[in-house]
């Protein structure tokens, strides 16, 4: 057991430091492209930190445990929004700008209510896979008009030899540490007794959000709302519309029973948040305290 706790921390390490390369040099690379803050939050900084999601999730279909899937994915979810953005808005106000409250969040609870939908026969199908893929092409292109919008943008850091080395190193050790991950992950599981939903939704989402929860709070002490709150929305639409709609077309995903509350108390923490900046538009100190809260009273309901 001790070996797998050491597997697990090792691949949980791997793919941080994994993501955090790939972040970094996507991001650089963005700039010189004069995209702006927001769109870099919600396009490359969103699936960078969910590159972990997405790799663990299409290696455990490979292997067979395709279970783990929405466990991680669902989990991840409620995380970004009741710890990640609870500790950012902390630290500081999360300013929301008018896009984000009126099209990306609604079209992050938009995927959520359709996951949910899709979860009544308890299973994801090919051709639902095929759905959401054709929602996630959708969001792309609202991003693609969304980038040719003017607003605030940032230099590059680096040369365009150090950007891509950055971002082919970055996708070889999330896609090592996913290895990692679903290897250990699944032995645990099993010495311990522990369902692969409790895996899923703890352990693993844990350990995959942990790019989102480095970048979020970052950009919260650096007082870039954008990229904190662009970065949570933007990989909550990934993982359920990419992750989700790519691992179904490997393979059929089982959807527990269990599962259907977890889906639920993501979408009731999509619209904590979007209904908490309804009059101001910004997270305060407050919401913070109370998504923390949430989330120990969801922890508890699942030990």
């Amino acid at each position: 057991m001790i070996q797998a706790i050491l597997v697990l921390a090792l691949g949980f390490y791997v793919l941080v430091k994994g993501a955090d390369w790939f972040v970094e040099g996507a991001s650089s690379l963005a700039c010189y492209f004069h995209i702006p803050q927001l769109v870099i939050g919600l396009t490359i900084c969103a699936m960078g930190t969910s590159l972990p999601e997405a790799s663990v999730s299409l290696v455990a279909a490979i292997h067979d445990n395709a279970q783990i899937t929405i466990g991680n994915v669902v989990g991840s979810n409620i995380l970004n929004i009741l710890i990640i953005l609870g500790i950012s808005s902390l630290i500081t106000r999360l300013k929301i700008q008018k896009s984000t409250f009126l099209i990306e969040i609604p079209f992050m609870l938009f995927s959520t209510l359709a996951l949910l939908i899709m979860s009544k026969d308890e299973v994801i199908t090919f051709n639902e896979g095929m759905i959401l893929g054709a929602f996630f092409l959708g969001y792309l292109f609202y991003l693609y008009f969304l980038s040719r919008k003017n607003e605030e943008q940032e230099e590059s850091k680096h040369s365009l030899l150090v950007c891509f080395t950055l971002i082919l190193l970055g996708i070889f050790f999330v896609i090592i540490g996913s290895h990692l991950v679903v290897n250990s992950a699944t032995s645990l599981s099993t010495m311990i007794g522990l369902s692969k939903r409790f895996i899923g939704l703890t352990v693993v989402a844990f350990g995959t959000s942990l790019p989102e929860l480095v970048t979020s709070v970052v950009a919260a002490k650096k007082g870039k709302a954008d990229i904190a709150i662009g970065n949570i929305v933007g990989s909550n639409i990934f993982n359920i519309l990419f992750v989700v709609g790519s691992v179904s077309l490997i393979c059929p995903i089982p959807f527990e029973s269990h599962f259907f509350v977890d889906v639920l108390v993501a979408l009731g923490s999509g619209l904590f948040l979007w209904i908490s900046t309804i009059k101001n538009q910004e997270l305060r100190r407050i919401h913070g305290f109370l998504m923390l809260v949430f989330y120990g009273l969801y922890f508890l309901y699942l030990c």
